[in-house]
């Protein structure tokens, strides 16, 4: 399914107000950026796994990959600007674009916190499992998703295999000292519900796997961050799938909270697609909705100042980001 036909999709779920009134009706239009903090870059879309939950519709078959030019003008622009304070690398699965080590290595001299989105899998495999050392070299942090304490639940969402084989690195991880208090070697979790319905309370779901985790495997992590799953890519395709997506969507608009929004990602992260194309936000990333209003949409023109204050591109799918305590790349929004 195109981004065309997915935007067309969520437009006519019958009977929604679309978000940009939604905002005006609660004081919270427009939605500008401000500086930019977070930089996201999606490596590519190449992945081991094929996840039936993935917005990315990232897979083994998948080609897309963010080239060593685009790395270095990426490189370039998180040495000159010193808003930036997190570099967060996704895919995919970053770990199999051949430039991501030499990127670590540059960016782990330039004083950012730097942080890699791993399915935790991958680092299973011999070709990918000196990643391991590579990250606790540099100092990398890892956001490592992990669907379910359930075996059952996360290889129904991720594949046969796939929660063994994520407890054995946690394993080798912790015995590095990622996970561990004042290690500096930090290793979140990041929990997406199985189903069609929205997370629970994050400090709630965090207890709950962190006394699981130990107990059962005797493994541990840092933080637990929850995250709604947004109606795009292949997760969009499941709700249309299953006869979930309006019924979805109906509970994401009533849960919409206006408190939420002042601290939505996109008004301080900038998503680089793999061809170095500009986004608001991952998800916007995948539904082909560049950035507006600052006069260039590739990371080759890439200029702060004229990104600050952009008006941020928005549609249906943001009331995901919105419902409850909110949901961003970092978990939940609102204590």
């Amino acid at each position: 399914m195109n981004a065309y036909n997915q935007l067309e999709i969520l437009s006519n779920v019958g009977g929604l107000e679309s978000f940009e009134n939604r905002l005006k009706r609660s004081n919270c239009s427009p939605l500008t950026a401000a500086d930019v903090e977070i930089f996201q870059m999606n490596t590519g879309k190449k992945c081991n796994l094929a996840c039936r939950h993935c917005h990315v519709g990232a897979g083994p078959s998948r080609t897309e990959m963010m080239s060593g030019q685009i790395f270095e003008k990426c490189l370039e622009v998180i040495r000159n600007t010193p808003t930036i304070h997190t570099v967060d690398l996704t895919g995919g699965a970053p770990e199999m674009n051949p430039n991501l080590k030499w990127f670590i290595e540059q960016a782990g001299s330039l004083n950012k916190r730097l942080i890699v989105r791993s399915n935790l899998a991958i680092l299973s495999q011999e070709s990918y499992k000196d990643f391991i050392g590579h990250f606790a070299r540099h100092r990398v942090g890892i956001y490592a998703s992990l669907p379910d304490c359930d075996p059952e639940k996360t290889d129904r969402q991720r594949g046969p295999g796939t929660h063994r084989q994520c407890i054995e690195i946690i394993k080798k991880l912790n015995a590095l000292g990622y996970g561990k208090e004042n290690t500096g070697l930090e290793l979140n979790l990041v929990h997406n519900p199985v189903g069609a319905y929205m997370p629970g309370t994050q400090a709630a779901l965090e207890h709950g796997f962190r006394k699981r985790l130990k107990t059962e495997y005797g493994v541990v992590f840092n933080s637990l961050y929850c995250l709604t799953n947004i109606p795009v890519g292949r997760y969009l395709q499941y709700l249309i799938e299953s006869d979930n997506l309006e019924e979805y969507m109906c509970e994401l608009v009533n849960a919409y909270n206006p408190a939420a929004v002042p601290n939505v990602m996109c008004k301080n992260t900038l998503s680089v697609g793999w061809d170095g194309s500009l986004y608001d936000c991952d998800f916007n990333q995948m539904l082909e909705l560049k950035i507006n209003d600052a006069g260039f949409d590739s990371i080759q023109e890439y200029d702060p100042l004229k990104l600050r204050g952009r008006r941020i591109v928005v549609r249906s799918h943001c009331y995901g980001c919105t419902a409850g305590s909110g949901s961003s790349c970092q978990g939940s929004i609102r204590k």
